[in-house]
């Protein structure tokens, strides 16, 4: 399978998938029962990974703990409100064992599936879980050492944070798994990194891993990095990922590593060896709505830049329909996803589903899509295919005023983007909720003394400009509230008369190509 420099991915909420189809097959449904077609449409529209979440094994005690606990099933029902136990499946990294869970197939309808998604040249993600197991899963009876012990003080005075458990060995205390700002997750328990035994057996759930799949989700990876350990625990640890990385891709070379990280670890994972970090603070800036603040997020390093994970949503975070009015929307899904790193896509997020899922959950509620979304998303998509955009070189562009005392400049966001054969393309956002003016200036200096052409690749505006005029001060650009451009930029053969030029309507009405 060919590689491409900036790849897209799309997340699958499986046990809900898998539900769905239930439903419309008239029996349980497995993973042997995704259609080919499905998986046709997937490839056809140039994505390059798919994650299936929640795929593993998980027991009766998170599954009693997520019915039973009141906040989460407050939550759930305002997701479900014809909400029935059957929908509430447990947390899908409450996890008991890394294997195939039987009501999905097992391990031999996986293995099925991702030589069906490799015919199409489609690659697999799966999840791993580094920070915590299920307070059901079997080391818990032979490895109790595995895990944060905890005392009877710990338990009486932070009794959301430890739990007695009945193991073999007799009543134990354990640390539920956290984050170290919140509570721990009541249907979690917490692994201990300061056991190197704990470390090697991650490892060796990490090789076997390797074997079903191209690529790992790790969640909350950050969680197990030595100095958050340490903060968190007060126990010292030795750094678990580069080894684990090293060691899984000495026997799969290529295997895919992304992280889930947070409070500006990004860099130090993608120093352990991950290929992709979440990019959680281009998200929270693109929530600000301030262009000046997303515009110097891509200051940073290219090296950094490619290693990034871009979203507007995922299993997470709000579904961006319900975060971002439908023309935000758009222009934060062009500065998300024409940006270089791995694009990253939800499913429902194309439909403009408002509703977010619950991990714990396996039902979705019907909504109904939003045809302008669709439309919007099927374009972007189809623009993203464009090999100047997979495997071009990009660089953010430098906007300026357009005359004295014009302040407006300042809320454009605009990327060039230059393919390996010579195909150029610009990248423009006006990110903000008034109409701006600016100037941006193209890093082409080929345009000298020829007329040069930007054909819009989303609506049909055609724009001609003196490639002089283009060298000396930029293109000018005034945008409507939220507009934008994806333009390819052409030296054209021949130039267009005055009838035939097309002029662009405002990007809040999307004009079918």
């Amino acid at each position: 399978m060919k590689k491409s420099n900036y790849p897209a991915l799309y997340q699958i909420n499986t046990r809900v998938w898998l539900t769905e189809l239930s439903r419309s097959i008239g029996r349980p449904a497995t993973l042997d029962d995704i259609q080919d077609h499905f998986l046709d449409q997937l490839a056809e529209m140039g994505f390059d990974w798919i994650w299936f979440l929640s795929v593993w094994s998980t027991g009766k005690a998170g599954q009693k703990i997520s019915r039973e606990n009141p906040g989460w099933r407050q939550e759930f029902e305002e997701t479900l409100p014809d909400l029935c136990e059957d929908d509430i499946g447990g947390s899908g990294f409450a996890i008991t064992s890394y294997t195939v869970h039987p009501d999905l197939g097992g391990e031999d309808a996986l293995a099925r599936l991702r030589v069906r998604l490799r015919r199409r040249g489609l690659k697999l993600m799966l999840d791993f879980v580094p920070n915590h197991m299920a307070p059901d899963h079997p080391w818990i009876n032979e490895y109790p050492d595995y895990f944060v012990p905890g005392t009877p003080d710990d338990r009486d005075r932070f009794p959301e944070n430890f739990i007695q458990v009945a193991c073999k060995q007799g009543d134990l205390i354990f640390a539920h798994g956290r984050d170290p700002y919140f509570p721990g997750w009541p249907d979690t328990l917490q692994l201990d990194y300061s056991n190197p035994a704990t470390q090697h057996a991650m490892m060796h759930e990490l090789l076997q891993i390797s074997e079903q799949c191209d690529g790992v989700r790790c969640d909350m990876a950050m969680l197990v990095l030595p100095d958050v350990f340490e903060k968190t625990w007060g126990r010292s640890v030795q750094l678990f990922w580069s080894t684990a990385i090293n060691t899984v891709r000495e026997k799969v070379p290529g295997f895919c590593f992304m992280a889930e990280v947070y409070w500006d670890l990004e860099w130090v994972l993608q120093q352990a060896g991950f290929d992709y970090t979440y990019d959680k603070r281009l998200y929270d800036r693109l929530r600000g709505q301030n262009a000046r603040n997303v515009r110097e997020h891509f200051y940073a390093e290219k090296n950094y830049q490619d290693k990034l994970a871009r979203f507007l949503e995922n299993h997470d975070e709000p579904r961006a329909a319900s975060v971002f009015e439908t023309a935000v929307h758009k222009a934060a899904a062009v500065i998300s996803f024409f940006c270089p790193g791995l694009r990253f896509f939800h499913q429902g997020q194309f439909e403009g589903n408002k509703k977010r899922i619950s991990p714990h959950l396996i039902r979705a509620p019907r909504e109904l899509p939003d045809a302008e979304l669709q439309l919007f998303y099927s374009e972007i998509l189809k623009t993203l295919k464009n090999p100047v955009f997979r495997d071009g070189q990009w660089q953010l562009l430098e906007c300026r005023p357009a005359w004295t005392g014009n302040e407006n400049w300042d809320s454009f966001v605009a990327f060039a983007w230059e393919g390996m054969k010579g195909e150029k393309a610009l990248v423009a956002v006006n990110y903000a909720p008034h109409n701006s003016q600016g100037y941006i200036r193209l890093p082409y200096s080929a345009f000298a003394d020829q007329p040069v052409r930007f054909s819009d690749l989303i609506s049909n505006a055609i724009y001609e400009r003196n490639g002089n005029d283009i060298l000396s001060g930029g293109i000018y650009l005034d945008l409507t509230p939220w507009g934008y451009h994806i333009f390819d930029v052409t030296v054209p053969a021949t130039k267009i008369s005055d009838e035939k030029r097309i002029i662009p309507a405002p990007h809040h009405e999307m004009i079918p190509t």
